[in-house]
């Protein structure tokens, strides 16, 4: 049958309709009652603003809400107009991985995999061309619209693609270090997710000069002149994912943590910065497609959102 998972962490949802396992005491799974269709309490879930416990667990707010029933074949064909609108951001994110995936083969023809290092680059640690790294504070979220500042997600790194969006509201009349907040060129790191997804990077292309680091994005501050495309190329390549996922530690496989001192003694191919400029040239092409990517996609999941709250909020209505 299916069923909806509930995060009682991260307040994330998930529709499920095959077998598995839970694999964490964290995790909700909401069986629905008659007269219920599972899809359509998974989208009206994700249409209701949860307040935030920080880490702590949600499932007693999620407990308290109402739910609109109304008859099956109307929750259906709500379902079945989500789905469409879903299934185009899915689309578009396939895009933007596919663009994403020609910066990888320009990289791979250009510089060899850093894992065999066949053009014999000069291997060096990352201490040698990072000076240091800048990150945030860990506070709790505000209210929205409470505040003018918001602070990144790590998901705002996690796709490779710097997403502005993932971010959640600072509190009100808190006023942040001038080094916390995100500015346009910087290179961030995520220190802290799961094995696959830890060290992921994203440059950020334009900000709105409010966004703050959070304690698990990083901020690379350079040592020396260096091409970003092709920094972000070489962190974003399989083997050093690797070896940053082996690099990190932690008791719960849901969220390992690197520490700027493994970081910093990490051995790294590094390619003279002529040649890195030289990639950073033919990588603009694909960048320009790829940011051209990532706005239809922002696009589709703002027209996806907005088609989420008014279907519920007309429902609610009637």
């Amino acid at each position: 049958m299916p069923l909806v998972l509930f995060g009682d962490h991260t307040r994330a949802f998930k529709y499920v309709d095959f077998p598995f396992a839970l694999g964490a005491d964290g995790v909700k799974a909401l069986q629905p009652l008659d007269g219920f269709d599972a899809k359509f309490l998974f989208y009206y879930f994700r249409s209701v603003q949860l307040p935030s416990a920080g880490y702590s667990r949600h499932f007693k707010f999620l407990k308290e809400i109402l739910v609109p029933k109304p008859p099956l074949p109307e929750q259906r064909r709500i379902v079945d107009l989500l789905s469409r609108a879903e299934g185009i951001v899915r689309l578009r994110r396939e895009a933007e991985q596919k663009a994403a995936e020609l910066i990888s083969a320009l990289f791979l023809d250009m510089f060899g995999d850093p894992a065999t290092n066949p053009k014999g680059w000069p291997v060096r640690k990352v201490s040698d061309f990072v000076s240091r790294f800048e990150g945030g504070k860990n506070i709790q979220s505000g209210p929205e619209n409470g505040s003018a500042y918001r602070i990144l997600k790590v998901s705002a790194a996690t796709s490779g693609v710097y997403r502005e969006s993932e971010s959640k509201p600072a509190p009100d009349g808190y006023i942040p270090p001038l080094s916390h907040i995100v500015r346009a060129g910087d290179m961030l790191f995520s220190r802290a997710n799961t094995e696959e997804l830890v060290g992921a990077t994203a440059i950020v292309g334009s900000t709105d000069g409010k966004t703050l680091l959070p304690d698990k994005l990083w901020r690379f501050v350079w040592a020396e002149p260096v091409e970003l495309a092709y920094m972000h190329a070489l962190f974003q390549s399989s083997r050093v994912r690797r070896e940053l996922g082996k690099l990190s530690s932690g008791t719960s496989a849901s969220m390992r943590n690197i520490s700027q001192g493994k970081l910093y003694d990490l051995a790294l191919p590094i390619a003279p910065y002529a040649k890195q400029k030289d990639f950073g040239e033919r990588a603009a092409a694909v960048h320009s497609i790829q940011f051209q990517q990532f706005a239809s996609t922002a696009k589709a999941q703002a027209a996806f959102d907005a088609l989420l709250s008014r279907v519920f909020t007309a429902n609610n209505a009637q």
